[in-house]
Formats: C-alpha cells, sequence, structure tokens
C-alpha cells in the first residue's frame, strides 16, 4: 500500500507543469549559492545541489537537467570565489567547477534513463502481452475509476464477462499456438465494434470482459449483438470450434469495488456456460 501511494504522488507531481519546476530548481539553486557563500569554504554543500539537479532531470526532463547541472555548477564555482577559498592556480577553479558538472549531468542522465525504462515498464503492466488488451490490474483500476464516476455523475455503465466454450479443445487438437492465434483473433475482432472510450481486458486463460462506460443495456445489447457475431464468423471463418458465453450487467447503481462488479457479471457468465452456452445473458443491477 505505501508502494501504491508513493507511486500515485509521483504521478500526480509529474503532472505539474515544468515551469513550476523550472522556478523551483532556479530558487534552490540560488539559496543553496548564498547558503555555500555565508557559511564559507570549509563547509560543503555539494550533495545538496543534487536535490535541484534530480528534481528537473525527473520532473521537466533533460533539458531542464542539464540546465540545473550548469547553473549548480556555476553557483558552486561563484561560492568557492566568494568565500574566499584560494587554490594555487586560477585554473583550478574551472577545473573543480568542471568536475562537479560532469557529476551533476551523470545523474541527469541516469535519472532521464531511469524514468524511461520506468515508464515502459509501467505502460507493459497495462497491457496483456499476448493479446495487447488490457492487464487485469490496470482493468481493476478503470472499473474503480468508473465507479467513481457514476457516484458523480450518475451515468449508467456496462461489464460484460466473455468466456471461451471448448477452448481446451482447440489447445488439445491444435496446439497452444493456434489456441494463441484464437486469443489474439478475439481481442482485434472485438475491437472492431468497440468506441475509443471502451475497454477489452484479458482477465486470465479465456475469460476477457469488456467496459462500456455511459452505456445502458440497450446500447449494450446492439454492441454485443455485433460483437458476438463477429466473434462466431471469425471462429468459423478458422475452422475453429469455439464460441461464446458472455453475461452481462448494465450498471444504475454501483457497489463499492470492483470485485463486486467483476463477481456479478462473472456468475451471469457463468450461468450461461452451465445452461446453453453459446448466449448472452443480460442484467440491470439498480442497487
Amino acid at each position: 500500500m505505501k508502494y501504491v501511494s508513493l507511486t500515485k504522488t509521483v504521478e500526480h507531481l509529474e503532472k505539474i507543469s515544468k515551469v513550476f519546476w523550472a522556478i523551483t530548481g532556479a530558487t534552490l539553486i540560488i539559496v543553496l549559492g548564498f547558503v555555500d557563500v555565508v557559511t564559507g569554504y570549509e563547509l560543503s554543500f555539494s550533495l545538496f545541489y543534487l536535490v535541484p539537479v534530480s528534481l528537473l532531470a525527473w520532473f521537466a526532463g533533460k533539458r531542464y537537467g542539464i540546465a540545473a547541472s550548469i547553473a549548480s555548477a556555476g553557483a558552486w564555482l561563484s561560492a568557492d570565489v566568494l568565500s574566499g577559498n584560494h587554490y594555487s592556480e586560477t585554473i583550478i577553479y574551472f577545473w573543480n567547477s568542471a568536475i562537479r558538472f560532469g557529476f551533476f549531468i551523470i545523474v541527469t542522465l541516469l535519472l532521464v534513463e531511469l524514468k524511461k525504462a520506468l515508464e515502459h515498464e509501467r505502460i507493459l503492466s497495462r497491457i496483456d502481452r499476448l493479446t495487447g488488451a488490457a492487464s487485469v490490474d490496470f482493468f481493476y483500476e478503470l472499473l474503480q475509476a468508473e465507479i467513481n464516476l457514476f457516484q458523480r455523475y450518475r451515468q449508467p455503465f456496462t461489464l460484460a464477462y466473455v468466456d471461451l466454450d471448448n477452448f481446451k479443445a482447440v489447445n488439445d487438437q491444435f496446439g497452444h499456438s493456434t489456441g494463441d492465434r484464437v486469443l489474439n483473433t478475439v481481442v482485434t475482432q472485438t475491437r472492431k465494434e468497440l468506441r475509443k472510450t471502451d475497454i477489452v481486458a484479458r482477465l486470465g486463460g479465456d475469460e476477457f470482459a469488456i467496459l462500456f462506460p455511459e452505456t445502458d443495456q440497450r446500447a449494450a445489447q446492439i454492441a454485443l449483438s455485433k460483437i458476438q457475431r463477429g466473434l462466431l464468423n471469425e471462429m468459423l471463418k478458422n475452422n475453429w470450434p469455439v464460441t461464446f458465453s458472455i453475461g452481462v450487467v448494465t450498471f444504475n447503481a454501483t457497489p463499492n469495488t470492483a470485485n463486486e462488479l467483476i463477481k456479478m457479471a462473472d456468475d451471469l457468465m457463468y450461468a450461461v456456460k452451465k445452461n446453453e452456452k453459446n448466449a448472452i445473458r443480460y442484467s440491470v443491477y439498480a442497487g
């Protein structure tokens, strides 16, 4: 929980404008330079210059980090001169400043690359690597966000739970590579019938979920009829013996958690699978 809280805090800080971080970084460098001069050359504040350099590199980007590195090295040089620190040769001032600048630049570049790597991992964590659908964890986040939106605007939304009938037979008869093709086809075909705001997620194995924001039952019925028809056509075209059991819940009120939403749609899907299979069953949750 602490890690999640820290992540959300960092994400919030990343939304703050670069101008804010530029002003904050410049202010910190000026303050550090002033303190450096006042306290004299016997006390070193070198470590603290990493604060504005790191803040700007992380939250504002490489160019700002480089600018902060130059400013910090310059402030340190000024403090060296103004505090009365004397070297045997004048060039030593500039040599030390160049070394400090190089150190700040290394920190800046490392932080920029680290952030890129973390961003890449964050994106990958939101995507199911096999099908390109939304991942389970990310889908739960989206569902919770939808609950929050509903509580504010009272707009109905619909959740569909999709299970592939006879998927094991495909793996047994054609092999797992064909099974993977089936799963990819399901996602690709489903997306053809979705709006940009709709989300399809792979919940695991051969089970998928589709979130339809701001969608009542009638609109969901139209969309899911098209989706089911398209999916069955694709299965028939490839001679795959797969059909689809689908449970669909439209929420005119909401439970408190995403888990409860998923369970309702899941229970409805299992009712289909237990009886006729290859069908869609609809329900409305009104609280």
